[in-house]
């Protein structure tokens, strides 16, 4: 590259060296100008012309030295301008090479994630058991005659042995007037030592033989008397409604 410095022309390597060459011929004629003995006035004059024009090359010399040194220096600086700029066009455009391959491998992961297959839905907790039915609530009967009575007669058709509220009833009337702890000390079966019992005054060796299963095993108790009273009459007599008397 030629630059423009202070009016001249930066020369290149040739024309350098052209230059340098016709100052060094300059110095020599002045030097052998200069050694030159003094003759006469003329040769005096013609000396003092070689001196001026010895003079005149050697600031000649030392302006272009000056200039050419002010050339290379400008030179030398452009180059460095033009590595440095080089360089940085080269990191730009690896860093352009860069981002624009991580924008493509963005891209393309992207790409990946929208195709990928979406997992399969999990199958639907199983529903909950069902509970289990709550058992019915026991059924409350009153403590009476007639509780007593109605709950007798519940186990009695659960275990199919045949009786009526009234059948029952009216014998509990006869035999103990609904009195639980009713006992006979003075017939014949107080004489023989088994007393009639509870309810439906049974003997104890009668009572066992037709305890009702899931009852009391305590003769005064109301129910479990009632219910092996009942039992005993269907089987000697066929129901309890058919019993009328001491049986």
């Amino acid at each position: 590259m030629r630059s423009t410095i202070s009016g001249y022309t930066a020369l290149s390597k040739a024309h350098k060296f052209s230059a340098a060459g016709l100052v060094t011929a300059a110095g020599a004629a002045a030097l052998t100008f200069a050694l030159v003995p003094q003759a006469s006035a003329a040769d005096a004059h013609s000396v003092a012309a070689v001196k001026t024009v010895a003079q005149s090359a050697q600031d000649f010399g030392a302006t272009q030295d000056s200039a050419l040194a002010k050339a290379a220096d400008t030179a030398t600086a452009e180059g460095k301008a033009d590595a440095k700029a080089a360089v940085k066009t080269k990191t730009d455009a690896e860093a352009k090479a860069k981002a624009d391959t991580e924008r493509a491998n963005r891209s393309t992961e992207r790409k990946a994630i929208k195709a990928k297959p979406a997992a399969p839905a999990k199958p639907a907790a199983p529903a909950a058991k069902p509970a289990a039915p709550a058992a019915p609530a026991k059924k409350a009967y009153a403590d009476n005659v007639d509780g007593w009575i109605s709950e007798a007669l519940d186990i009695l058709r659960a275990k199919g042995i045949p009786a009526s509220y009234e059948g029952i009833k009216k014998n509990v009337m006869r035999e103990s007037t609904g009195n639980p702890r009713a006992i006979n000390g003075w017939d014949v079966n107080a004489a023989n030592g088994v007393p009639s019992k509870g309810l439906l005054q049974m003997i104890d060796p009668t009572f066992k033989a037709y305890h009702v299963e899931g009852t009391s095993w305590d003769i005064y108790d109301p129910v479990a008397n009632i219910t092996a009273a009942c039992n005993y009459a269907a089987d000697k007599y066929g129901s309890m409604d058919n019993v009328n008397s001491a049986y």
